[in-house]
């Protein structure tokens, strides 16, 4: 296994670029702040993003607890990758988190200064100063599970809120933390035409029992600017299934099938049940 290190220091927007860097370097594997990611999605670890002190969010991203090393390990000689990337602050970060997994030492080191700006540094350390934004490089879907309680926006920047307010000139205490994806795809811009968004519901819905039809479906674009989507659309039921489940049945399938396909987020989804027939 090849061991590429992507190195900068926190807040610099490695994890903003981390897709980009493994699919440019082949790489099949993303261990992140704690977590092994693969095919976009948390296969094992856990996230230092969750813990409240610095002291824990070190020690869980330079994996010190044997139960995150060995889910980690097992999941690895499952997957067998040829490469994997590894993001640290430092490449003594980087080495000390492959030590710990057994996977060798960096065969390579990329840092953060090669593929950004000064300017593209700054404007992301700013977002973790200033709003709190911490990026994890997989879709939204997947996040939900793993940060419950947290705030979670694929799309749109989230401020973070304060508890208190300034005082005396000081400045605020006690943000809250956001956790974000990028919002961007190594493909390059994709545009999806109201037809795929259409055959991609249609498609979710076929897997939901007791739905029977999905017709008048309405797509449109927020006009906010944050590549999210308003639905609206009529579906037939079989008589006498429980409502609430049905529609919260499709609610899901179709929030995760428009988010892992396409990376956009569903901000709006109205389901009207215009019609009820009786069971095949």
């Amino acid at each position: 296994m090849e061991v590429i290190a992507f190195v900068g220091p926190s807040g610099t927007g490695k994890s903003h670029r981390a897709l980009v860097v493994a699919h440019e370097n082949g790489a099949e594997c993303i261990i992140d702040d704690g977590i092994l990611i693969h095919n976009n999605r948390i296969v094992a670890g856990f996230s230092a993003k969750k813990e409240e002190s610095r002291l824990k969010a070190v020690r869980r991203a330079i994996f010190q607890d044997p139960e995150q090393v060995r889910s980690v390990k097992e999941q690895l000689d499952i997957i067998k990758p040829k490469k994997i990337l590894i993001l640290g602050t430092s490449e003594n970060m980087v080495g000390k988190i492959s030590s710990a997994l057994d996977i060798g030492k960096p065969e390579r080191y990329i840092h953060i200064e090669d593929i950004a700006s000064s300017r593209e540094i700054e404007k992301a350390q700013n977002a973790r100063l200033k709003e709190g934004k911490h990026i994890i490089p997989v879709p939204t879907m997947e996040l939900k599970p793993h940060f419950k309680g947290y705030l979670i926006d694929p799309i749109k920047s989230i401020l973070r809120r304060t508890r208190s307010t300034k005082t005396n000139g000081a400045a605020p205490q006690d943000f809250e933390k956001s956790v974000v994806r990028p919002v961007f795809s190594y493909y390059g811009r994709l545009t999806f035409s109201d037809q795929v968004i259409e055959a991609l519901i249609k498609n979710s819905l076929s897997k939901v029992p007791d739905m029977a039809e999905c017709d008048d479906i309405k797509i449109k674009k927020t006009s906010k600017g944050t590549n999210a989507l308003m639905l609206d659309m009529g579906v037939s039921i079989y008589r006498g299934r429980p409502v609430k489940q049905i529609m919260n049945d499709m609610h899901k399938a179709i929030s995760n099938e428009i988010e892992y396909i396409t990376g956009m987020s569903v901000e709006r989804l109205s389901i009207v049940v215009d019609n009820v027939v009786n069971p095949k």
